[in-house]
């Protein structure tokens, strides 16, 4: 539909990512929808392409783009929202571990950040909204997430630091930097209730209404939304 804006969404297959694309769908946007395993929770229609393949590979970024330039035109929004948390004390973390952090927390959104920032450079437009965690900041007693945050800290700098290279492109780069939430990624959370009393997750919904404002919201560049229920205020 001629007007209609596009979003790339990454790692779509389910939890935040899944409600993502249906919201941006309900907004109006066209979306082209990444996931490294089939999609069983969405279907193709004529807004809505999805893909498969490993974020960490840049020939999966290379595709996603395609995908929107030629079905649709644009693109005007990307969510980095792949990502992986590693809870485990420090001296535990193994290399494979480490690898797989950087491979899908870093490599990518930086192979989709960047083919997605050329496109949006030819038209001076565009936003990008990565999701980050509000623990690389807002650390927690019994929460043992050093080496993850080593990647989701860095990319609340990159996004902090793209938005000032790129501000007079008129291309935003904000983050929204959740909490605990009520999805697959944290129903294994092994963290100690005795260091650390429970708290109320965050739904869905909370981190898709964020990640909309930040999409649609044209003055704000450069913030790291925390979306964490004031978590910190019951550590210990």
């Amino acid at each position: 539909m001629p007007g209609k804006k596009t979003a790339i969404i990454t790692e779509a297959s389910g939890g935040i990512g899944a409600g993502l694309v249906e919201a941006f769908l309900q907004a109006g946007y066209n979306v082209v929808a990444t996931s490294r395993d089939t999609n069983r929770k969405l279907t193709a229609s004529g807004s809505l392409v999805l893909l498969e393949g490993d974020i960490g590979e840049q020939q999966t970024a290379a595709d996603a783009v395609e995908a929107a330039i030629n079905n649709f035109g644009t693109i005007d929004v990307l969510v980095n929202n792949a990502g992986i948390f590693l809870n485990k004390p420090f001296t535990d973390f193994t290399k494979e571990d480490f690898d797989a952090l950087v491979s899908i927390n870093l490599l990518g959104f930086f192979y989709m950040t960047q083919r997605s920032v050329k496109e949006m450079l030819k038209r001076k437009s565009g936003c990008v909204v990565t999701i980050t965690a509000a623990l690389a900041d807002r650390p927690i007693a019994g929460t043992n997430g050093s080496v993850s945050m080593m990647t989701k800290g860095g990319l609340n700098s990159a996004t902090q630091n793209l938005a000032v290279e790129y501000a007079n492109d008129g291309i935003r780069f904000n983050a929204v930097a959740p909490g605990e939430v009520d999805s697959a990624m944290h129903q294994s959370d092994s963290s100690d209730p005795v260091l650390r009393p429970a708290i109320k997750r965050a739904t869905v919904k909370d981190i898709v209404d964020a990640v909309l404002y930040l999409a649609q919201a044209g003055h704000v560049n450069g913030e790291i939304l925390h979306v964490d229920g004031a978590a910190p205020a019951r550590r210990w």
